[in-house]
């Protein structure tokens, strides 16, 4: 019902909800593919995922930054070319987005690049980070500063999977879909606003939003895929939630920080004269739900204003934030670090997280 095509400048991609795994899996494994498995979802799903895995070469994978690194590649590109994978064989990842982003970086590299196949795991891969092209792993102490553009050949979607995701996880994944709706423009926001906390108990709902999350992406990539100019309004809310990681040592989920970031742009929105307040507390009301149960008052203002200073996307000594002019009307604008905004983000810390 919801499958479809990704056009890329690299070679197309399908898209396909599923609703039995393993079956696919098994009909799509050929001799000398190459499963890299995340270790949860080992443990999770077996013994039926051990059945599959004990007929077909695999590696598990951990997780976790330290793995997807130069380094930590290493170990897994050894492997592969000593036990016989070869150029036309491919690459199968099971897991969420550290197993795709380690798999599609290998699969950019080895033999100048392979084929590779995607099933994602967490609900953030689903509705975000499956599509898109992006490769990137950690370099020593640098996160994501090497990578590329190397698409999946395949991506299958089992929304069964995220039975098994901790809340916060869940919440993690709506917030990162959360930004694309009103992108999209009032109606979509309108229809994620009726229905995320729905999906939460309905699958059949979480599928129609992730579907629709990807679509909106989709549009974009096919004209943008190397994300030079019209994709960059998909950082919206990312510059501000990627400092809250960061400073919070990854406490807060990407999707949550995504949450108050969102919150951020659109408060700077509203002071720079861009956006109305009452979309703002429309929005608002939405992303509370979301990063419930969470905090960030302990963030240093200090801190956290250097912080956006290192966002790759900045030019020069200005930042390149993605602001709002309304539903629809998302926009990229310079913005000096002086001390209009630095007052404008003191004043959010000090009055809008106690409400």
């Amino acid at each position: 019902m919801y499958d479809f095509k990704v056009r890329s400048n690299i070679h197309d991609y399908t898209v396909s909800f599923i609703t039995d795994t393993l079956e696919t899996l098994d009909r799509e494994l050929g001799e000398g593919d190459y499963i890299l498995v995340d270790r949860n979802i080992l443990e999770l799903y077996s013994p039926g995922l051990e059945t599959t895995l004990s007929k077909q070469k695999f590696i598990i994978i951990d997780a976790n930054e330290t793995q997807k690194s130069y380094a930590g590649i290493i170990p897994i590109i050894e492997n592969l070319i000593l036990n016989g994978f070869r150029k036309n064989h491919r690459l199968i990842a099971i897991g969420g987005g550290i197993t795709q982003d380690i798999t599609s970086f290998i699969s950019s590299v080895l033999y100048r690049g392979v084929d590779w196949i995607f099933f994602p795991t967490t609900l953030l891969a689903q509705c975000d980070s499956c599509i898109g092209s992006k490769t990137s792993i950690n370099f020593g102490a640098f996160k994501n500063q090497i990578g590329g553009f190397y698409p999946p050949l395949k991506i299958f979607i089992n929304t069964a999977f995220l039975t098994t995701l901790p809340p916060e996880q869940i919440m993690s994944g709506l917030g990162e879909m959360c930004h694309y709706f009103p992108i999209a423009g009032e109606a979509d926001f309108i229809r994620y606003a009726r229905e995320y906390q729905l999906a939460i108990q309905d699958p059949t709902v979480m599928e129609g939003l992730i579907c629709r999350s990807l679509e909106i992406k989709k549009g974009y990539i096919e004209i943008d895929e190397y994300d030079r100019k019209e994709r960059q309004i998909f950082n919206y809310g990312h510059s501000f939630g990627h400092a809250l990681e960061s400073l919070t040592d990854y406490r807060i989920p990407h999707g949550i920080a995504v949450s108050y970031g969102l919150d951020m742009a659109n408060y700077v929105s509203v002071k720079m004269g861009l956006l109305e307040e009452s979309i703002r507390i429309d929005m608002r009301a939405v992303l509370k739900n979301i990063w419930k149960g969470t905090s960030i008052s302990d963030v240093s203002i200090d801190r956290f204003l250097t912080a956006l200073t290192k966002d790759k996307k900045n030019v020069g000594t200005e930042l390149r934030l993605i602001l709002s002019e309304g539903y629809g009307k998302i926009v990229k604008k310079s913005v000096k670090l002086d001390q209009k905004f630095s007052d404008i983000i003191q004043q959010y810390f000090r009055e809008e997280l106690s409400k």
